[in-house]
């Protein structure tokens, strides 16, 4: 039986890293490996954090000491408790520079970059120009057999960031859980759209995000000017974020169309009630809402990142798009043409290939070979036997 260890900050179900491990646990699990899961938690075992969480501030000054803890002090303990299962295949999510399989959530600089002025956003913030080298010589060294990257673009954005990746890379897609998300049934809808008082006319594009500048909530806003006939709802930011995008909402006299909820936690209602899908987004290693939008049978209207190149075909489940807010616009008004749901099966069946469980079969995949590898290393290595060898006398002659 394959034995494999995740190596992951936090482990529960949603959305980001943590989900992503919960999901693929329970995928490998149901293929018969054995599979533990080594978290920040474990790693500190129960010792009282250094920061107290009080607000924003603090929240960031925590997660940076925990990105430099989990890098340095974590990776040293992860290494102890990996030695104690000589025998395990790591897969690692988080800050820890060791470990067999890195699987590479998304590049920090390249992020930055597209964002524009990199050079100064690293300046603000010194835990990034920490991650930026930590991870350079992650990826032009050999501390991991394997580095595993969500898209085929993402392996082209590694070697734009740090010039070459020394281990080999291997494209493994995220997943989704087909029976999470899934079409609505009408009663679902029904209800669904109750909740925000939409009449069954409303033509509604759903936004979900945290980082408003970075997924392009300010442009989906304004291509609100360019889709008369378009709501659009809004999931995820903190406070500041939402106040500001309200503003932008009125300044552009849109603001009657643009329903901010802040952060919510389960995606499966507001799918619901949703026809469309926007994320016009500026970097996405893959993108995970992609997958449950498209599952849940919403068209996306999408900017070419992470896994929508992959998966959008125009016309068809959705657009692909520049970052030109009347183009977006445009985009949502023809699919706002179109009645309820006529892009439902279309769209979900462009992502039943990405099943947790076809995920984990390429990961216990990946787990065997590199097993495979170890064991031709040793008996490369082990004392030959037999005569001559090392270790063995000649027989002695009579």
């Amino acid at each position: 039986m394959t034995r494999i260890v995740q190596i992951v900050p936090f482990m529960r179900p949603g959305s980001g890293v943590a989900g992503v491990a919960w999901n693929l646990d329970r995928a490998l699990r149901s293929l018969g490996a054995d599979v533990e899961a080594y978290t920040y938690t474990q790693a500190r075992a129960g010792e009282r954090e250094p920061i107290a969480v009080r607000g924003r501030r603090t929240a960031r000054l925590a997660s940076s000491w925990r990105v430099v803890w989990m890098s340095t002090e974590g990776t040293r303990r992860a290494r102890d408790f990996l030695a104690e299962r000589p025998d395990a295949v790591s897969i690692v999510h988080s800050n820890v520079t060791i470990g067999d399989v890195y699987v590479n959530h998304g590049v920090l600089f390249a992020a930055m970059r597209a964002r524009g002025r990199a050079g100064l956003r690293l300046l603000k913030d010194p835990s990034r120009i920490y991650v930026h080298f930590r991870d350079r010589k992650r990826y032009r060294g050999h501390a991991h057999r394997r580095i595993v990257v969500l898209t085929a673009a993402e392996e082209q954005t590694l070697v734009s960031s740090y010039g070459r990746v020394g281990p080999p890379v291997r494209i493994i897609s995220n997943g989704v859980d087909l029976d999470e998300y899934r079409p609505p049934t009408s009663d679902e809808r029904a209800e669904a759209r109750r909740v925000f008082e939409l009449d069954e006319e409303d033509r509604v594009a759903l936004f979900v995000g945290h980082e408003f500048d970075r997924k392009g909530l300010p442009l989906a806003i304004e291509a609100l000017t360019h889709a008369p006939t378009v709501l659009l709802l809004v999931v995820g930011g903190a406070r500041k974020m939402v106040d500001d995008s309200r503003r932008l909402a009125q300044k552009l006299g849109v603001a009657d169309r643009v329903l901010l909820l802040g952060e919510q936690h389960g995606l499966k209602a507001y799918y619901a009630a949703a026809d469309m899908f926007v994320l016009p987004s500026v970097y996405e290693s893959s993108g995970l809402v992609f997958l449950e939008a498209l599952a849940s049978g919403l068209p996306l209207v999408a900017t070419r990142v992470g896994v929508a190149p992959e998966v959008v075909v125009d016309g068809e489940n959705g657009y692909l798009v520049d970052r030109d807010a009347e183009q977006i616009g445009d985009r949502l008004e023809r699919l706002a043409a179109h009645p309820s749901g006529a892009f439902a099966a279309r769209a979900r069946a462009s992502v039943t290939g990405y099943s947790w469980r076809a995920v984990a079969e390429q990961y216990l995949e990946l787990a065997r070979e590199i097993e495979a590898e170890r064991a031709a290393e040793a008996a490369s290595s082990a004392p030959s036997v037999g005569r001559g060898g090392p270790g063995t006398k000649e027989p002695r002659r009579r």
